[in-house]
């Protein structure tokens, strides 16, 4: 192989030995079939090609957006490098003859690389002893932004944009390909969108947002101007600077080169370079603590919403790689929030926290048959600032830690890594639900003692909270009395696993090793306080698992979204394990239990509320009666409550919508609340029910039948 072309440039040892690397690399690119074979090119050709083919449909990282329920109003954005891609024709001509002039005076006469520039740079840099000029187009410039972007590991990032002879000879050779692929406008489309202008501005769109407040489309000259220098030296040449000086200089430099070209008249160049800098900056939102103030309390959806995606396959291989597709895939995601029931929910909730209790009152509404979260609310402030927080109530938290209000963005309401709070009674759902679809009837009947030793639990003696409760009990009257000895009884007739493997299936997750290990299967049939919410669970958990049974059975999994996009406008989608294609944003729902077994629970669950079940008797009384009075429609639902109420709940549902409501502390869930504040969960339901659903029509539940009811 010759190298006789390289000849008459005999000082390329001198040259090397006096530190010019980049002026033998721009001196070989002028012989570029020479300079790919010289370095043994032949070897790494079929990578480079293939490089090059992926670099015609890569894109760069883009802002995901999060938007409103009507699908218009941006609540915040998810970005590493905040970028909207957009088309040249939405660039206003000013910005792209701007960047022609700033980077590559010859960009429409080249075809990858420029011969004279490269020739000019190895003079240039020959004289310096140092590299004082690149000859980089802006064809080059985007293979190296291309390449960087578009790694999948720290060693690509590194070889895209090492300053070694190798990388920058397989960049001109890329450079050359690709213009035989794509257009001069396909090029600059694609370089305005991966340049980076500084303050995080990534593409053309986010500079133009940023510094002038204003779309590329309408940028004025001085405008387009002052972003073009930027991209040499965004720090340098920052206009945002105290100093403009740099900037200025760098800006006129930029209009006198687009004179030179004949884009601007020598007299209008003459007038811009005249005018001041005049910036309107803004500063996008990033993530779920930027939500705007009105909306504060949408910030525990947004910050669930990160905790579901974290957790769908069809993001990514783990929580880290599907993270970074919201911070870089460019979705479009619309929050499954209804704002009046968020409303509701928010005006419902204590208050008490922000007057100083460590008590946490929060609710989740669900919907039925599709298992999106319809609110979530809780009396705290999403904050990240914890400065004015109280120290925590916990005495084991250690003397520096603070408590979680008002400020906050712990998952309070679930979806996150918290345990939850024990459930109390809400449990009861569970054993119920299996003995009645194992073919238990409602009217099961037991002589419920005060006390009741079990022997299938060897010997464990739980007793009912009141004497009243002591006597011959249905499901009816034992769920509306919440009668633990009539309940403990139950359960051990269906069995114990089966009511935890049924609530597993409701969607309920053990999160605390002492929850993991009574719900193994070595230790599930003997967890006879499973029926009495001895275990953590979260409002989220709760709403979906009683939406079920408002849904005849069919439990979907909580959804925090109504829809999400990808770039190209498309549907978000996942191929499930039997290889069909569905929608990630559409609800994913199984029948659990069967509908009748459904419908008899929720005709026990109505006792509670004060309601009147279509086929029993609920004895007279039960746990929480105001509930139908204050609902004004049928309900069914739930009270809950631990040992010395360290936590309260309630859980109701109508046939639309199903809310779980809780008060506990957080911090420290010896902190009793007090039977004094057990009614807070049931009054946050009951109103945001009603509230939520004024001006609906009212329906009932579908009755079950004869054979269930017995």
């Amino acid at each position: 192989m010759s190298y006789r072309p390289l000849a008459a440039a005999g000082r390329l040892v001198p040259l090397l030995r006096a530190g010019l690397i980049a002026g033998i690399v721009v001196a070989a690119a002028a012989y570029p079939a020479v300079a790919v074979t010289g370095i043994g090119a032949k070897a790494t050709a079929h990578a480079v090609e293939s490089k090059t083919r992926l670099l015609t449909t890569a894109l760069p990282a883009e802002t995901s957006y999060l938007y409103a329920p009507d699908g218009r109003t941006v609540l915040t954005m998810f970005f590493e490098e905040y970028r909207q891609y957009t088309k040249l024709s939405d660039i206003s001509p000013s910005m792209q003859q701007a960047i022609v002039a700033a980077e590559d005076n010859r960009f429409y006469q080249h075809h990858g690389v420029d011969p004279k520039g490269v020739a000019r740079a190895f003079v240039a840099n020959a004289r310096s002893s140092g590299v004082s000029q690149g000859a980089s187009t802006l064809t080059m410039q985007y293979v190296r932004m291309a390449l960087r972007d578009s790694a999948t590991n720290p060693r690509e990032v590194q070889e895209a944009t090492a300053q070694t002879p190798t990388r920058k000879i397989k960049e001109m050779r890329m450079a050359v390909d690709l213009e035989k692929e794509l257009s001069k406008e396909d090029i600059l489309e694609r370089y305005l969108n991966s340049a980076y202008f500084g303050h995080r501005a990534y593409g053309i769109y986010a500079a133009s947002e940023i510094f002038f407040s204003k779309t590329p489309k309408e940028l004025t000259a001085v405008e387009a101007a002052t972003l073009a220098g930027l991209v040499k030296s965004p720090s340098q040449y920052d206009p945002a600077s105290s100093d403009q000086k740099e900037a200025t200089a760098r800006r006129n430099y930029v209009l006198d080169n687009m004179a030179r070209l004949g884009y601007v008249s020598p007299d209008s160049a003459q007038a811009a370079k005249g005018e001041p800098i005049r910036l309107r900056l803004t500063y996008p939102p990033n993530d779920c603590a930027a939500v705007p103030e009105k909306w504060n309390s949408w910030g525990f959806l947004c910050d669930y919403l990160k905790n579901w995606w974290s957790a769908q396959p069809a993001f990514g291989a783990n929580p880290l790689q599907r993270l970074d597709k919201l911070r870089r895939g460019g979705y479009r995601i619309v929050l499954s929030m209804d704002p009046k029931i968020q409303a509701a929910a928010e005006k419902n909730v204590g208050t008490e926290s922000n007057t100083g209790s460590p008590f946490a009152n929060g609710i989740v509404v669900s919907e039925p048959g599709t298992g999106r979260v319809k609110a979530m609310a809780v009396n705290r402030t999403y904050s990240l600032n914890l400065d004015e927080n109280p120290l925590s109530s916990n005495p084991e938290a250690g003397p520096d830690v603070k408590a979680n209000y008002p400020n906050t963005v712990a998952p309070l309401m679930g979806g996150g890594d918290l345990p939850g709070y024990q459930a109390g009674s809400t449990f009861k759902m569970f054993p119920m639900l299996a003995a009645l679809d194992a073919g238990m009837p409602l009217s099961t009947t037991f002589n419920a003692p005060h006390s009741y030793r079990s022997e299938v639990y060897d010997g464990w003696q739980p007793s009912n909270a009141s004497g009243a409760m002591s006597g011959t009990q249905t499901m009816w009257s034992g769920f509306g009395k919440s009668v633990n000895t009539y309940f403990v009884w139950l359960e051990e007739q269906v069995g114990a696993e089966r009511a935890v493997r049924l609530a597993e299936q409701l969607g309920l997750r053990w999160r605390t090793d002492v929850d993991r290990e009574h719900a193994s299967p070595a230790k599930a049939n003997k967890w006879g306080a499973f029926t009495l919410g001895v275990s953590d669970a979260t409002p989220l958990e709760m709403a979906n698992a009683y939406a079920a049974v408002a849904a005849d059975g069919r439990y979907c999994e909580a959804l925090p979204v109504n829809a999400i996009y990808n770039r190209d406008g498309t549907p978000a989608t996942y191929t499930t394990p039997g290889g069909i294609e569905r929608e990630v944003a559409k609800p994913r729902c199984r029948q659990v239990v069967s509908a009748d077994a459904a419908r008899a629970a929720t005709d026990a669950a109505r006792c509670p509320t004060g309601d009147t079940p279509a086929k029993g008797s609920c004895g007279g009384w039960s746990t929480a009666d105001s509930v139908r009075g204050t609902v004004g429609r049928p309900v069914a639902g739930k009270t809950g409550t631990t040992d010395s109420t360290r936590s309260a709940w309630f859980v109701g549902y109508t046939p639309e919508l199903a809310a779980a409501s809780f008060i506990s502390d957080p911090d420290n869930p010896f902190n009793a609340v007090g039977d004094g504040q057990s009614q807070i969960p049931i009054a946050a339901v009951s109103n945001t029910l009603r509230d939520a659903l004024k001006g609906k029509p009212k329906r009932d539940f579908v009755p079950p039948s004869d054979r269930i009811v017995g």
